[in-house]
């Protein structure tokens, strides 16, 4: 069973298409870098996967649940770490994460949050509004947020955004950890290098179609680079 299967994949706002027939598999504990100039469509995909927006044509499933039937059961499954942080601004770090805790029914909600706050290094934090804290340690809740219920999958859209060279190192380790307990990833990122160091498998966008979709390996940052300014952009 693949992790996700998505099959003639079309979205528009409005009268403005922005997915146009996107083939696309992800197997169970791969690494996937999805690229493309802005407007292609990656975080679409990924708010589409989330269950946070709804496809206009074609089937996908995520860890073999339909997208449309089986939502609710999906998100379960899904962590999603976006441009927004989704968290609530005027409540605590805690409060936070106690309440999506709640929310995806974790058992040992307290132990479990106590356990990544220490892991995504807030522990000093954790009694600070999310509104008062800098943008990188906001980033920081917000992959505690995405990691609480243990998912499957993990959709990242350019997830270091805002996060400094510690941060960074965290997100490095974070990953690896989900991977090494089987784990699957689907990630944007403008940052070739981190492409290459994270991932398996590279698709690209191009006008809301797939224009690309080899393995990692092999490549170079040069060759990615010239591929993806021929290709995508």
């Amino acid at each position: 069973m693949s992790a996700v299967e998505i099959r003639q994949l079309k979205k528009s706002f409005g009268l403005k298409p922005i997915l146009r027939s996107v083939d696309l598999t992800l197997h169970q504990g791969q690494r996937m870098a999805l690229l493309g100039a802005n407007g292609a469509g990656k975080t679409t995909i990924l708010r589409i996967l989330a269950g946070l927006i709804k496809p206009s044509a074609g089937t996908i499933s995520v860890l073999g649940l339909d997208i449309i039937h089986d939502i609710q059961q999906i998100r379960r499954c899904v962590g999603f770490v976006g441009h927004q942080s989704y968290l609530y601004e005027e409540l605590t770090v805690l409060e936070n994460l106690l309440f999506f805790a709640r929310m995806y029914t974790v058992p040992h909600a307290h132990e479990r949050v106590h356990e990544l706050v220490q892991r995504v290094g807030l522990e000093r934090r954790v009694h600070e509004r999310v509104g008062a804290l800098s943008r990188g340690q906001v980033q920081r809740v917000a992959w505690a947020r995405a990691l609480l219920h243990a998912p499957h999958l993990l959709l990242l859209d350019e997830p270091d955004t805002g996060l400094d060279r510690e941060g960074s190192e965290l997100i490095d380790a974070l990953l690896a950890e989900h991977i090494a307990v089987g784990g699957s990833v689907l990630f944007t990122t403008h940052l070739i290098e981190r492409v290459l160091q994270h991932s398996e498998r590279i698709v690209m966008l191009g006008s809301g179609r797939v224009v690309y979709n080899e393995e990692t390996a092999g490549l170079d940052y040069d060759t990615l680079q010239r591929t993806y300014r021929e290709v995508a952009s």
